[in-house]
């Protein structure tokens, strides 16, 4: 694997690559960051060029300034600007929940590189029914930050977001006796025994990462529209996934309503909302498929 950064306006990305063949990007969400890839990555980096990164704001992609408001057109362009630095032409394409929306953003604006896109259980609120509650916790979630701070501020998320999580994600996990407190965020089993030094640096970045994440991208990335025409107009082939375990959620919803109106189906794959933690392997053999048909 091999390691390095790009600078872009605002920001230094760490990313990764691993692997040989045709591109493949994988746009990670909430707190991961590239380490949260590794298992799905490993999985491919015998039939593809596997590109992992940090996004801004996030562990080793430190801002220039401040913390503020994050716009999913500025990370859709972060990604542009990778995809070029690695010399890709067209690319294949991954993103998982505000990822997914990063890959849909980048395939409207830049169709030209990307060859296929499965955009992951985007949490999309503007085409669910309940928008308006959704949006009105954004409300709640931004107000809350500013007068109470990251931990209610998450409290609040959580609890309006009503997703079921980690150890309900299916029965398989379930009757393995696996406990929430068990679980790497997204839905990957901790490794039993004491964890290593480079696992626990991992979930140390990850909750540094929390506060930037609750405060700085929720609100702003759950009042994101996808622009549908380009979608339908572009280059690149889009196919939504949904998790097989998390029907009636928000983000499962949100994926198969924007496939219905993208003239498709949504595809169904292991897990959860973070399933591809769960899961890689099975995860790896359907993203291939998909990529496969491209």
């Amino acid at each position: 694997m091999k390691t390095d950064a790009l600078r872009v306006p605002g920001a230094n990305l760490y990313y990764e690559v691993r692997g040989s063949g045709p591109v493949l990007l994988l746009i990670c969400g909430g707190v991961y960051d590239a380490a949260g890839y590794a298992g799905l990555a490993g999985q491919l980096a015998d039939r593809y060029t596997v590109v992992t990164y940090d996004r801004r704001g996030n562990s080793r992609s430190p801002l220039d300034s401040s913390p503020e408001a994050q716009r999913i057109e500025v990370h859709a362009d972060d990604a542009h600007r990778l995809l070029a630095a690695v010399g890709a032409e067209a690319a294949y394409v991954f993103g998982n929940s505000s990822g997914a929306m990063i890959g849909l953003e980048l395939a409207a604006r830049h169709p030209e590189q990307v060859r296929a896109l499965v955009a992951h259980e985007p949490p999309v609120f503007d085409v669910l029914p309940d928008r308006d509650r959704l949006f009105a916790l954004m409300r709640d979630v931004e107000d809350t930050f500013a007068k109470e701070g990251p931990g209610p501020a998450g409290e609040v998320f959580g609890a309006g977001l009503m997703m079921r999580g980690g150890s309900q994600e299916s029965s398989d996990v379930a009757g393995r006796g696996i406990t929430e407190d068990e679980r790497v965020p997204g839905g990957a089993d901790a490794p039993r025994g004491e964890p290593d030094p480079e696992m626990l640096e991992m979930l140390a970045r990850f909750e540094k990462n929390k506060d930037f994440f609750i405060g700085y991208e929720v609100p702003p990335f759950g009042r994101y529209t996808p622009d549908l025409p380009a979608l339908e107009a572009s280059s690149a082939r889009v196919v939504m996934g949904a998790g097989e375990a998390s029907v009636g959620e928000p983000p499962h919803e949100a994926a198969v309503v924007l496939a219905e109106r993208l003239g498709g189906r949504a595809v169904l794959f292991p897990g959860d909302h973070g399933g591809f933690g769960a899961y890689p392997e099975a995860f790896a053999v359907l993203l291939h498929k998909e990529f496969s048909g491209s």
